[in-house]
């Protein structure tokens, strides 16, 4: 059986794989290599008033717009589920106040609130049938003995805070597409976890990684057993129609790796989460973190010594390589974390516009522009 193509994988090249009927798919391409070049087509789109009817190959809708009350159209089939895939996680997450303290267990433990200790109980209810870690490899012990160290990074180091909580959906599935920066996915890990504290009955967002990721000793393991899952189409699709959070970097190595002269702008977005919001007809929550940039700023990247080890990449930053591998230790910078309304384009265009890559650029465009105009809040 062929593995699935990547979809926006940090440092890999996506893949443009072809679509029912011979057309081809913008799931994993990239068509941001100029993006201060306008497109005629986005162009088109703009320009267009909003009315209520629409034709198959040029929307008539301005993204950016609410939705105009009018005649509610028959609802689409639910998209199909694959032969062989496993049934969705039907174990209910309780909330809070359902679950009595547990006991604190191991050494940390104790350094726990209740709260806290509820919540990583709830988490465990992701996980079917008790046992130990579900099928991508999420464990609740594993995640349990590691919350007291992220979260003293989150509350003493990078002293994160978040608004805009209230846009986190309370169930079903969505996608968190957020900026990415600051050479190592702290960022990441930040946002993962705030969600999980600021969320009843807490969610667990599965952040979508690098498969490079995954062939490192140690690493794999570790980020599976956190909850994050390696980057393919399958999983991607599993984990929406599983109804939980998946958690995308759109810019992909582009925006872990950039300069600091390019701070706190929104690199090209890759395309493909588009797509699986449009099939699978779920809502995109843009997201933006403030602060990653600042972390471990970016003044060189070698990259002719970089592509003799065989590395993405080789940053030079004012700590590293000069203090070796303290040097990648983040600066303790101050994180703010927007979450901003979710985008609905499953609403407007229904799946059927995951088959039009012009339109899916175009929505991918928009989810960037989103997310700039949050970071841009975010600083103010």
């Amino acid at each position: 059986m062929t593995p699935d193509p990547p979809l926006f994988l940090d440092g890999v090249p996506d893949e443009v794989i072809p679509g029912p009927r011979g057309r081809r798919r913008a799931l994993g391409s990239d068509p941001f290599e100029d993006s201060a070049r306008p497109d005629p087509f986005c162009e088109l789109l703009e320009a267009l008033p909003p009315v209520a009817a629409r034709s198959r190959r040029v929307p008539a809708v301005r993204v950016a717009a609410a939705p105009r009350p009018g005649p509610v159209a028959p609802a689409a089939p639910e998209p199909a589920r694959r032969p062989g895939r496993r049934p969705a996680v039907g174990t209910r997450v309780p909330r809070l106040s359902e679950l009595e303290d547990p006991p604190a267990e191991g050494l940390l433990g104790p350094l726990l609130a209740p709260e806290h200790r509820r919540r990583l109980t709830a988490l465990a209810h992701l996980v079917e049938g008790g046992a130990p870690y579900d099928r991508f490899g999420f464990s609740p012990d594993v995640t349990r003995r590691a919350f007291p160290i992220v979260h003293a990074l989150y509350r003493a180091w990078f002293r994160v805070r978040s608004e805009g909580v209230e846009h986190l959906p309370a169930e079903g599935a969505a996608i968190l597409a957020a900026n990415h920066a600051g050479l190592l996915p702290f960022d990441g890990a930040m946002a993962v976890l705030d969600v999980v504290l600021r969320t009843d009955p807490p969610r667990l967002p599965r952040a979508v990684v690098d498969r490079w990721a995954g062939s490192l000793p140690f690493v794999n393991v570790l980020f599976a057993r956190l909850g994050q899952v390696v980057g393919t189409r399958e999983n991607f699709a599993d984990l929406l129609d599983d109804g939980q959070l998946v958690l995308v970097f759109p810019e992909g190595m582009a925006g872990v790796l950039k300069r600091v002269t390019q701070r706190y702008r929104v690199q090209s977005f890759r395309t493909g989460f588009v797509e699986l919001a449009l099939e699978r007809r779920v809502p995109i929550v843009p997201m933006a973190i403030v602060g990653s940039d600042d972390q471990a700023p970016i003044l060189f990247d070698l990259q002719p010594v970089a592509r003799a080890l065989g590395l993405p990449a080789l940053p030079i930053t004012p700590t590293f390589p000069w203090l070796g591998p303290l040097g990648l230790m983040p600066l303790p910078v101050r994180y703010r974390i927007v979450y901003g309304e979710p985008m609905e384009f499953h609403r407007q265009f229904g799946p059927e516009g995951a088959n039009d890559p012009r339109l899916v650029r175009y929505l991918s465009r928009q989810v960037r522009r989103r997310v700039q105009q949050l970071l841009d809040r975010g600083r103010g």
